[in-house]
């Protein structure tokens, strides 16, 4: 900071006559914001300042391109769940040093490196893709720091107090046979919290997380973000779960819904879950759609869009070409009559691909092909090569289901903890 004398010497500098050329007012009153690089303080947490910056990159870090389609009106609300989350997030990290946690910057900068190589970047490609964003390496490097301060924070105070009886396991193992033949489904869920004097509040913001999804915004983002559950760090994921381990009142919104649906807002003790349902499956019994394919994919490739009339045509010809070759073995001698691209994959399972072809390649035998599909400028088969069929799952081990119930007890631990920390703490906003 300038002393007060060496300010007056810039002052008396600045309104010398000839020192700049300007027509500068000896008494100046600034008008507005004085410090126009600086953002103010949104809150203050326990000492630990949040800024309006902090929000404005994480809202782009956790919206993307889609935060250009945000109505006006919701950025508000969208910006208060930003907050409370990074607030959440501060909470966690100092929590994580009062009991002597640290994660280091290198650390953090390796998990940062990993993550964009699973994104097929460099760290230094993914910083730009940030700053593209409105976002930053530092407000993704703080949400990496803040998660790794809590997993650790919850395996060295929380899971190991959490415990689980032999007869628990084996009661479970029971049900599990009773129940064979019986629907589970793949769920992922974000939950919000709430009180008696928030409830409208978190009413509506789980709405406008459901329109925002709806819209086109990715599930996981959203649960990483604004999901108050310890699932957040999976992006909501629930993993496989049957209708008895739900809640009664989420168990009754499963069962409705189709695979690839998305739940409305779920009033739940303590506050509303969002659901989605991305599979359904048999307890204990093989799905077909587990089977695991080879499949060769023959494509004729227009470098010009076709008409109808001639994408018609070039799919009449790749469909004879393929029906008659003989199976997977003709397939070369095919495409190179035909100039066809041919890509093969030996590891496809079933449940990966389009629904619109999953059932029809399950009843192709080996050496058939799909009819024609595609875009005006790629017309494509599909040619099953070979089919490994699945085998009858078996009931998990009961180290498995150990595992799952201490999950699942720690987790409800740690959504208390955090509630405490919230209850305890200083926060100014501003």
């Amino acid at each position: 900071m300038l002393s007060a004398p060496l300010l007056s010497v810039i002052a008396a500098a600045q309104t010398s006559p000839g020192s700049t050329g300007l027509n500068l007012p000896s008494d100046i009153r600034f008008v507005g914001n004085q410090e126009p690089g600086v953002r103010k303080a949104t809150a203050i947490v326990n000492g630990e300042v949040i800024t309006e910056t902090d929000i404005d990159q994480r809202l782009s870090l956790l919206m993307g391109p889609n935060r250009d389609q945000l109505p006006a009106e919701e950025l508000p609300m969208a910006r208060a769940q930003v907050l409370r989350s990074l607030i959440d997030e501060t909470l966690q990290i100092q929590a994580a040093a009062g009991e002597e946690i640290t994660v280091t910057d290198a650390e953090v900068n390796q998990y940062y490196a990993r993550f964009s190589q699973s994104n097929n970047q460099t760290p230094e490609q993914m910083s730009a893709s940030l700053r593209q964003l409105g976002s930053s390496e530092r407000s993704m490097k703080r949400q990496i720091r803040g998660e790794l301060a809590w997993q650790r924070l919850r395996a060295r105070w929380i899971e190991p107090f959490v415990t689980v009886g032999d007869e628990e396991v084996q009661e479970i193992i029971t049900r599990l046979n009773a129940s064979r033949g019986t629907s589970e489904y793949r769920v992922s869920e974000i939950f919000i919290s709430s009180t008696p004097e928030t409830t409208a509040e978190a009413r509506n913001n789980a709405g406008r997380i459901v329109q925002q999804i709806r819209g086109g915004a990715p599930f996981p983002a959203f649960a990483r973000q604004f999901s108050e559950a310890s699932t957040a760090a999976r992006g909501g994921d629930l993993g496989w779960v049957r209708i008895e381990q739900l809640p009664p009142e989420l168990a009754a919104v499963v069962t409705q819904m189709p695979a690839g649906s998305l739940s409305e807002p779920i009033e739940v003790p303590g506050g509303y879950s969002i659901l989605a349902v991305t599979d359904t499956r048999q307890i204990l019994v093989a799905d077909p759609r587990d089977a695991v394919l080879s499949l060769m994919q023959l494509s004729l490739v227009s470098t010009n869009p076709l008409s109808e009339a001639q994408a018609q045509a070039r799919g009449q010809q790749l469909a004879e070409a393929t029906q008659s070759m003989g199976g997977c073995g003709g397939a070369a001698q095919v495409a190179s009559t035909l100039g066809a691209e041919m890509i093969s994959n030996d590891q496809v399972q079933v449940r990966d691909l389009p629904p619109a072809l999953q059932q029809m390649l399950l009843n192709l035998n080996v050496g058939q092909a799909t009819p024609p599909f595609g875009t005006s400028e790629r017309i494509s088969v599909l040619v099953l090569c070979g089919r490994d069929d699945p085998q009858a799952a078996g009931v998990p081990s009961a180290d498995q289901i150990e595992e799952r119930l201490r999950e699942e007890r720690a987790n409800r631990r740690a959504q208390r903890y955090l509630r405490d920390l919230r209850r305890d703490a200083i926060i100014d906003y501003r």
